[in-house]
């Protein structure tokens, strides 16, 4: 009989034990799955963020599982937030996109172009001008939208497939209207199935000029790209030429395009006037000292052509702006350290007073094992959690916010908060004491802590992700969404909707 007991647990206690490892997973596993078409509004959790909570029948989310009111009574859906449709524009642009092949630096690689060139063709507006951008899908098989990063766009036009917008598919056209209500240096990408499509091209320039200072001669936009492997200002590899005489003034308009953080510096004394589109309050001289401008972020960076003639600014190794004339092509010993913009310029009183806040909301970034969309591997996550268990940070218009982003990942993330620009209050508890350092785009390196601030002042459902696209792709997603509104599109589905 003891035999044969024996005999029973060997045969039970490792399927008990293989049991205990594997129903855990495919719980996970299970949990981790998205439907085949889904809301944004059906993710994650609802996080207040210490501020007040709607009645449940106005909520307009569900947690993932399904349970709660996705449309509760009362919700307005987020079409209704568009510019006046009843005002003319002042700046009307036809883009097409396509898909094609293209020759960078001698080396040939499939993408796409907007207009028949990557990058598109820039735009250009005067602040408070309505600019109209029809955009009609020639050939990209799995449709396309736009993205204007930086730009406070109502949110119907923040083009976003599957949030905002259903993607464009070949054929088929979407018109986007929005006021330049701010001046500064942005750009428009792809915001479907977005780290191909904007790898491969369909991006621009978005320049937004001050009402009092057009535009000048020596005013240059550098967009700066990675195709392949080639790096490339503009389009085109190598440096980018800006003719000039001593003593003149120039001020490039850098764009980081890319995934990863690019390094800027100069054999000549320059000032950061303006970043994410916001002048820099004061900004004095920089001299040996360089630049770390993440992806997606703007930096302007003016430059007064010296007595020798030229000056270069190097956009990593491999590029540069060269302004002036007779420049020897030798790249400059970069700076051992980098401005820190935490304390460059000087106080200025911010828009709105972040004691005020009455919502203060958590961003921990962090990896860990587990199933993303039914795969496994090691993902990013958000507060803990795995995508599409992210939060949704809930807010009312008009109020106070503030946030503090922590990385704890291993790994540098370009955070990039849709609709909305925020103030660096501290980061890793050391104060702001220099111009407000007002960004979209935050470099957030491993180890460090931000605390900043914004101004709920543009409703709608927007996205708060990591700019790094495949990071993104990988589920480092959250959304900031307003009380009262709901969406009618969704990810996935017939409609083919990925925005990562």
């Amino acid at each position: 009989m003891i035999t044969r007991s024996r005999r029973v647990l060997r045969v039970w206690v490792p399927l008990l034990a293989t049991l205990a490892v594997i129903a855990p997973l495919a719980w996970f596993w299970q949990a981790s799955r998205v439907p085949d078409s889904y809301s944004a509004m059906d993710m994650g959790y609802l996080d207040y963020g210490g501020g007040p909570q709607p009645d449940a029948s106005v909520a307009g989310h569900a947690d993932h599982d399904g349970a709660g009111p996705h449309a509760g009574q009362g919700l307005r859906p987020i079409t209704e937030l568009v510019a006046d449709p009843r005002r003319r524009a002042d700046v009307r642009v036809d883009l097409t996109a396509a898909a094609a092949s293209l020759t960078v630096g001698g080396q040939a690689l499939a993408g796409f172009t907007l207009n028949g060139t990557t990058p598109g063709p820039t735009i250009t507006a005067v602040e408070g001008q309505l600019v109209e951008v029809h955009l009609r899908n020639e050939s990209v098989t799995e449709g396309v939208s736009l993205h204007w990063h930086g730009v406070d766009v109502p949110n119907a036009m923040d083009g976003v497939a599957g949030v905002t917008q259903d993607a464009v598919p070949i054929g088929a056209e979407f018109t986007y209207r929005f006021v330049a209500d701010r001046a500064g240096s942005f750009w428009y990408h792809s915001h479907q199935v977005s780290d191909p499509q904007v790898r491969g091209g369909l991006f621009g320039g978005l320049v937004i000029l001050p009402r009092s200072q057009p535009t000048g001669p020596h005013d240059v936009l550098a967009l700066a790209h990675t195709y392949g492997a080639v790096r490339t200002i503009n389009g085109r590899a190598g440096d980018l030429n800006v003719p000039a005489r001593p003593g003149d003034t120039v001020r490039i308009r850098v764009v980081n395009t890319d995934n990863a953080p690019m390094p800027l510096w100069s054999d000549a004394p320059y000032r950061v006037m303006a970043v994410d589109g916001t002048d820099v309050h004061e900004p004095s001289v920089v001299t040996e000292q360089g630049l770390l401008l993440t992806a997606g972020g703007r930096y302007d960076v003016q430059i007064t052509v010296p007595a020798a003639g030229s000056a270069r600014l190097q956009l990593s190794r491999g590029t540069a702006v060269v302004v002036g004339t007779g420049a020897s092509g030798v790249v400059p010993p970069q700076p051992t350290a980098n401005l820190d913009l935490l304390t460059y310029g000087t106080p200025t009183p911010p828009a709105f007073d972040p004691a005020t806040a009455t919502r203060h909301f958590d961003y921990r970034i962090g990896r860990r094992p587990g199933f993303v969309k039914g795969r496994p591997g090691m993902f990013w996550s958000v507060n803990g959690h795995l995508y599409p268990n992210v939060p949704m940070y809930m807010v009312r218009e008009g109020e106070v916010v503030t946030m503090h982003v922590e990385n704890a990942s291993g790994q540098v993330h370009p955070m990039h908060l849709h609709g909305h620009r925020a103030v660096v209050l501290a980061r890793n508890g050391v104060a702001a004491t220099g111009s407000p350092w007002w960004v979209d785009s935050l470099n957030v390196e491993d180890g460090d802590t931000y605390d900043i601030a914004f101004r709920a002042d543009n409703p709608g459902l927007w996205m708060d992700h990591c700019h790094n696209l495949e990071h993104a792709a990988d589920g480092m997603v959250a959304h900031l969404m307003y009380e009262g509104w709901d969406t009618p599109f969704r990810i996935g589905g017939t409609s083919g909707n990925q925005p990562e």
